[in-house]
């Protein structure tokens, strides 16, 4: 285990899958071709450093998104062996054990939030009031997440949405400076609202 390995993992658990069919074996991740392309050749570039393999990078036009695939069992076999899951992730999505001891657990979280998460910026008062949100399906990955949070002291609310989805929400400068000190941001979209808010200071 090391840390971009975990960021892999919590990349994967974000907006990954991994498929395991007999004719038809993949890692797949997916993003907004036009929001996420620098920090897709960041994964790219993650993926290969990790594998050292150059994954194929398909670009859909015609909904704006984009894939980075590796077509390999050995990848999909060592991916299942760490103890990650084949898609579908709903109800399943965990946290390989491994991932969950520190400082692993806080790359696995940078990397989920770097996929699913936003910074969401709203005017108070005349200034730029920040809020971290990270929406998580139904998955034993909910509690883990929230136990990891817990575990670095963040202050935060959960809030439940339908169909089992959960809302993880995180107010304040306080709390983005202490997510940029402890977790960080490898998504440049992140980094620069978080900027926007904290440089004035």
């Amino acid at each position: 285990m090391d840390k971009k390995f975990a960021e892999l993992v919590g990349i994967i658990l974000g907006d990954g899958c991994i498929k395991n069919y007999p004719r038809h074996r993949a890692l797949q991740i997916s993003f907004n071709a036009v929001d996420d392309l620098d920090y897709l050749h960041y994964v790219a570039k993650l993926v290969q450093e990790i594998f050292q393999i150059k994954p194929f990078v398909k670009f859909r036009k015609t909904d704006n998104t984009a894939d980075i695939f590796l077509f390999r069992k050995s990848v999909v076999d060592y991916l299942l062996r760490k103890g990650l899951k084949e898609s579908p992730k709903w109800g399943r999505a965990k946290i390989p054990p491994t991932c969950l001891t520190k400082p692993f657990d806080k790359y696995v979280v940078r990397g989920l939030f770097d996929t699913d998460g936003c910074v969401a910026l709203t005017k108070n008062n005349g200034s730029l009031y920040p809020r971290l949100e990270l929406k998580i399906c139904p998955s034993p990955m909910q509690e883990q997440v929230i136990d990891i949070l817990n575990n670095y002291n963040f202050k935060f609310k959960v809030q439940k949405l339908d169909k089992g989805k959960i809302r993880i929400r995180l107010n304040g400068k306080e709390q983005l400076r202490k997510w940029r000190g402890i977790i960080g941001f490898s998504n440049l979209k992140h980094l620069k609202k978080s900027e926007r808010v904290l440089k004035k200071e």
